[in-house]
C-alpha cells in the first residue's frame, strides 16, 4: 500500500512539472517515514500547484494528509502523509537545505514512469 502511496506522489509531482525528483527508503534512517519524495519548482506558484496536486489526488484515494507546512511562503512545503513525506522546495532553497547528502544514508528508489505526457 505505501509503494502506491509513493507511486501517486511521484505522479503527482510529475503532473505539475516538478524537476529532480527523488525518492528516499527512509526504512532504518528515519523513524520520521518510510519514504522522502524530494522535487522541486521554479517559482512560488508553481511549487504550490505541486503541494496542492499531491494533497488532491492522496485524499482521493483515502489517504490522509497528516500536516501541510509552508504552503503561503512556497519555499519548503512538506506534505505529510504518513508513510511518505513530500518535500516540495523551491528551486532557490533546494540546494540550500540538500536532503539528499542530509540523509545520505537513505538509498534512492527508481520509481517507474508510465507515459504521462
Amino acid at each position: 500500500m505505501e509503494q502506491n502511496l509513493v507511486e501517486l506522489a511521484f505522479k503527482a509531482a510529475d503532473d505539475k512539472r516538478a524537476e529532480d525528483i527523488v525518492v528516499l527508503d527512509m526504512k532504518g534512517v528515519s523513524l520520521i517515514a518510510d519514504y522522502f519524495l524530494i522535487c522541486h519548482g521554479n517559482s512560488d506558484k508553481q511549487v504550490q500547484a505541486i503541494a496542492r496536486e499531491l494533497k488532491d489526488k492522496a485524499e482521493e484515494q483515502g489517504y490522509t494528509v497528516k500536516r501541510l507546512e509552508g504552503f503561503d511562503q512556497a519555499r519548503w512545503i512538506l506534505v505529510d502523509l504518513g508513510d511518505v513525506v513530500a518535500h516540495i522546495f523551491h528551486k532557490e532553497e533546494r540546494g540550500y537545505y540538500n536532503l539528499e547528502r542530509l540523509w545520505g544514508d537513505a538509498s534512492f528508489v527508481e520509481i517507474e514512469q508510465g507515459e504521462t505526457h
